[in-house]
């Protein structure tokens, strides 16, 4: 709530909350306490695409402990997978996003530990895997490296971005495409990653983008 509200301060068009977990625990109190003069968009795991799309009616999510004690994915099994018959097998792992933010996805640790946690999901006949955290994408190539077809891989970020778009056309904050030249990029940061956030974003975005990256202190 704190970081929300420093956003706000800062005269933000919409703040997205980009955090599976901590939509699941905050998203609700935030909207109810800014109402519509600050539009909120939360993650949740994508598990609706999935239950619409399996054949096999068996998925599995990869997720936090906390992302699967909170409300919003809860809902979304209570409302689709249940009535579907499908089967959802949560899946989690704390060791996997050490690996990304230091860039060692593809390493031979962090390919056998996903291979120790999602083999026996695919030997449960799942056929989608939902990322179910911000960092997991990140984790892709070295997944399909390990299953290739047998998982369909399936993650919240273009619905989010999307759903980001169309709040902003329709409150005509949108910034337009042909400003671009000369854009720059602010970044802040609570934590001391700051040169590691630069990293990924270049990764990310891969175009001549100014960024400037400061530490805050939110209190």
């Amino acid at each position: 709530a704190d970081a929300i509200e420093w956003l706000y301060r800062q005269g933000c068009k919409v703040a997205v909350v980009a955090c599976n977990t901590a939509s699941a625990f905050s998203l609700d109190y935030l909207r109810d306490y800014y109402g519509e003069d600050f539009p909120i968009i939360g993650l949740v795991p994508a598990l609706k695409p999935a239950v619409l799309q399996t054949k096999s009616k068996t998925v599995a999510v990869l997720a936090t402990p906390a992302t699967f004690r909170g409300k919003l994915i809860q809902d979304v099994m209570q409302r689709f997978a249940l009535p579907a018959n499908v089967n959802v097998i949560p899946v989690t792992c704390l060791d996997l996003v050490p690996f990304v933010e230091s860039g060692s996805q593809m390493s031979a640790e962090c390919l056998a530990t996903l291979k120790e946690i999602l083999q026996p999901v695919v030997d449960q006949g799942a056929d989608y895997l939902v990322l179910g955290c911000t960092h997991y994408p990140f984790l892709k190539p070295a997944i399909e490296s390990i299953f290739g077809q047998k998982l369909t891989l399936i993650d919240s970020g273009v619905p989010v971005a999307r759903q980001t778009a169309r709040i902003l056309i329709k409150n005509e904050l949108l910034f337009e495409q042909d400003q671009k030249d000369g854009l720059r990029i602010e970044c802040h940061v609570s934590g001391n990653n700051a040169e590691n956030l630069k990293t990924v974003l270049q990764y990310l975005i891969q175009e001549n983008l100014t960024w400037d990256i400061r530490n805050i202190i939110v209190e």
